[in-house]
């Protein structure tokens, strides 16, 4: 085995890993809604993760941990990922804060916090800040 062939199951672990847990997060209601599933379909192309492992982990979902990064920058990529791909799949209104916010705590931001991180990050993208603006205005949020 190549070099370059741990790198891309590892990566491809990760993203699958990534995807589960915001599976797991959909379904902490226990119900996925329309638009949490045409979401879900998104990133996982997004993610590439491969119609049956999608179907596995729809199926197993809680056999994947939730593992948010330790590391708050990281937190806030994965974020500002998640929240471009909902703004651009045009999820609007109270589904995309609800969706965003169970997100958002999935990710390890703090129950507390999480409604107002997620309003700034909705705002910064639509006003289409780049990662490292989205970054420093996020993290000045809390000074």
């Amino acid at each position: 085995m190549s070099f370059s062939d741990l790198f891309d199951s590892g990566f491809k672990k990760r993203n699958e890993d990534h995807f589960a847990a915001i599976v797991r997060v959909a379904m902490d209601d226990g119900v996925i809604t329309d638009d949490e599933k045409a979401f879900l379909d998104r990133l996982a192309t997004n993610l590439e993760v491969n119609q049956e492992d999608y179907k596995l982990i729809l199926k197993n979902y809680k056999s994947h941990p939730i593992n948010p990064p330790i590391e708050y920058d990281r937190r806030l990529e994965r974020l500002y990922d998640l929240v471009r791909m909902v703004h651009v799949d045009q999820i609007k209104g109270d589904t995309e804060h609800k969706l965003l916010n169970k997100i958002g705590v999935g990710l390890g931001f703090h129950a507390v916090n999480v409604k107002y991180i997620v309003d700034k990050a909705l705002t910064l993208v639509r006003n289409g800040v780049d990662l490292d603006t989205f970054i420093n205005e996020i993290k000045n949020m809390h000074r």
